[in-house]
């Protein structure tokens, strides 16, 4: 459940403007990824909103970095496209997120909500900058 396609194309989407270094607009993106314009275009706006990228309307317009690759985290990017935190499972975040309504009496849930914690952890200091090195 961690990477959804949200997360994902809102990631191959940041790889694109980072190397072509200048603004482009979801119609360019959504053909050099292969991905649906209306879906790609609510992500890149969702990235437009929270600081990420820098949005420009009109014949010009278009989307670029609205900060260096090196600022960028893996986190706040799976956190814009999803519109919350990324979960390893859907009970890991919180006991109040248990589908059975038993994470009090359940065993497994604190070595979820570490793994979480981890997994958290390596996605804000994993950096744009970092995969676009890779």
């Amino acid at each position: 459940m961690l990477m959804t396609r949200a997360s994902e194309y809102a990631l191959l989407s940041l790889i694109v403007l980072a190397k072509a270094g200048h603004a482009l607009d979801a119609d360019t993106l959504s053909k050099e990824l292969n991905i649906s314009k209306s879906f790609l275009a609510k992500i890149l706006q969702s990235l437009a909103r929270q600081g990420i990228l820098n949005s420009y309307k009109g014949v010009n317009g278009g989307f670029e970095l609205a900060r260096k690759s090196s600022e960028i985290t893996v986190l706040e990017v799976m956190e814009a496209a999803e519109g919350k935190s990324p979960a390893v499972f859907s009970c890991s975040p919180s006991q109040d997120d248990c589908p059975s309504n038993k994470a009090m009496s359940c065993g497994l849930w604190p070595f979820l909500n570490r793994l979480q914690g981890k997994v958290d952890a390596f996605l804000g200091i994993l950096t744009l900058e970092a995969i676009l090195e890779e």
